[in-house]
């Protein structure tokens, strides 16, 4: 029952949240739910193994939790992530008005993703996947405006329809299935679908671009840009930071607990879907550099770098799987401190586009400082950790023995990383460089929005200084996958 209880603890919690309608006490009942969930979650992670069937529905068709190592890695970045955003959600919510209702949400989402973490078989997973799309909705949906509505419509179109494709892949699969269950290396019964493998091919690719749209894979990105500017700031760090990982997370489980790389290598929709995910890392970068609008900008910047992580998954070897999960963790770190200073700088100055922005530096110095360690990170710019897993990727393409995606890798990371800086350092250059004749007063936000924003910058930097000890777990966890 163990496994329940960070699952439990915020959906029950969120309600209460919700329904709170003094301040003080919903801001510290808020607060208090989060930081038992993660002390909850960092106690399942030190157990041993462990595995709950919540109910059998006919035959082997279970609902089942279980901690392996990957549900391990995913719900500690959700609480690492999660804690320092409430924080930040406090004076700003309270500035946007509807703080029961994006609360309550807030924690309630907290909930499923311990469930989405620890789903042990495509069943629990997609019941969990689809409760994160509709229980999200109204983070995106917050400020009621016809643009929010248009957004969060388009949001819960895409990943309804998306989730739907994976359920329709995954029919045609189940029969072909050795054990119901993930099991790292695959569970495909290689006799069995021996003479039906096309067949199974196209219910793969049909999985991957359908939970890859969570991702913003292309062709199923179009969501990001339209949700990112009519949600709030925290939302919109949770959703780049963590929701988007939520379809890496299924990608993952599909890929390489369902078929296995063994069954994957080689064949067509690898080079399909590293062909998408290369593709999405150009149009995404392309798209930020033409934006003008500061938070749509930092959307289209969500969309290329994911799929980086796509990139390396879909190498389908160990250090691919180790750069991607490397990825994951420095992209949510980055974007999270980018998405927070823009709310910062929307909540002390109301301004949205990027060419409002000129001398926000000397307005905002911490602001601006912390938006400038994490830009440095997104681009891969030493000693930043964004640096660290954009080499791992780049080592890890150029040893796959996709030899030819491999190097088409390498020139499209590094064609990405030029345009990210050219989206981004034009902000900065800008904000504290304005011209001679440019006088500003001070503005900057209080400490509950300041602290969250420059522990993650002072993240972004520690962990490209000293990053073996998470790299060292993540190629441990990756060597575990190729059974």
């Amino acid at each position: 029952m163990v496994l329940l209880l960070p699952i439990l603890v915020p959906l029950v919690g969120g309600i209460f949240v919700f329904r709170q309608k003094n301040e003080q006490i919903r801001n510290r009942m808020a607060l208090t739910v989060i930081l038992a969930t993660a002390v909850l979650a960092l106690a399942v992670c030190l157990l041993p193994e462990r595995r709950l069937v919540l109910l059998t529905i006919q035959g082997s068709l279970r609902l089942v939790l279980q901690t392996d190592s990957l549900a391990r890695f995913f719900m500690l970045l959700c609480v690492c992530i999660w804690v320092p955003v409430l924080l930040f959600a406090f004076p700003y919510v309270r500035h946007a008005g509807g703080e029961q209702r994006f609360l309550g949400f807030y924690t309630m989402i907290l909930g499923v993703l311990m469930g989405l973490a620890m789903a042990a078989n495509f069943v629990t997973m997609y019941m969990f996947f689809e409760m994160m799309s509709l229980i999200t909705v109204p983070l995106v949906l917050h400020t009621a405006t016809a643009a929010a509505r248009r957004a969060g419509f388009k949001y819960l179109g895409y990943s309804v329809f998306g989730a739907g494709m994976a359920l329709i892949g995954y029919f045609f699969v189940a029969y072909y299935l050795a054990a119901p269950d993930f099991a790292a290396g695959g569970v495909i019964d290689l006799a069995k679908s021996a003479q039906h493998r096309e067949l199974l091919l196209v219910a793969y690719c049909l999985m991957i671009v359908g939970f890859g749209a969570k991702a913003g894979m292309v062709p199923m990105q179009a969501w990001l840009p339209a949700a990112h500017p009519v949600a709030p700031a925290p939302a919109s760090a949770v959703l780049s930071g963590v929701i988007t990982k939520g379809g890496v997370l299924a990608v993952i489980r599909v890929t390489y607990y369902m078929f296995g790389p063994e069954f994957l290598q080689g064949s067509w929709p690898q080079y399909v879907l590293l062909t998408l995910a290369l593709a999405t890392v150009f149009v995404g970068s392309m798209l930020a550099l033409r934006e003008k609008q500061l938070k749509r900008r930092l959307a289209y910047s969500t969309v290329s770098q994911v799929s980086y992580v796509l990139f390396g998954l879909l190498l389908l070897t160990p250090a691919g799987v180790q750069a991607a999960m490397t990825q994951m963790v420095f992209h949510a770190i980055a974007k999270d401190t980018l998405f927070l200073a823009a709310g910062a700088i929307i909540f002390a100055t109301n301004c949205t586009r990027v060419d409002q922005l000129q001398g926000i530096g000397k307005r905002m110095p911490v602001t601006m400082w912390c938006f400038t360690l994490a830009a440095l990170s997104l681009i891969g710019i030493p000693p930043m950790a964004g640096f660290v897993s954009k080499w791992y990727l780049v080592s890890a393409g150029l040893e796959a023995p996709v030899a030819a995606f491999g190097a088409a890798g390498m020139v499209v990371l590094v064609l990405s990383a030029l345009l990210t800086a050219g989206y981004l350092l034009p902000i900065v250059t800008n904000g504290f460089f304005p011209g001679k004749d440019y006088i500003a007063d001070r503005r900057e936000v209080g400490p509950w929005m300041r602290w969250p924003m420059l522990a993650f910058a002072v993240a972004a930097v520690v962990l490209g200084l000293f990053p073996g000890v998470l790299t060292g777990w993540l190629g441990r966890l990756a060597g575990g996958l190729f059974l």
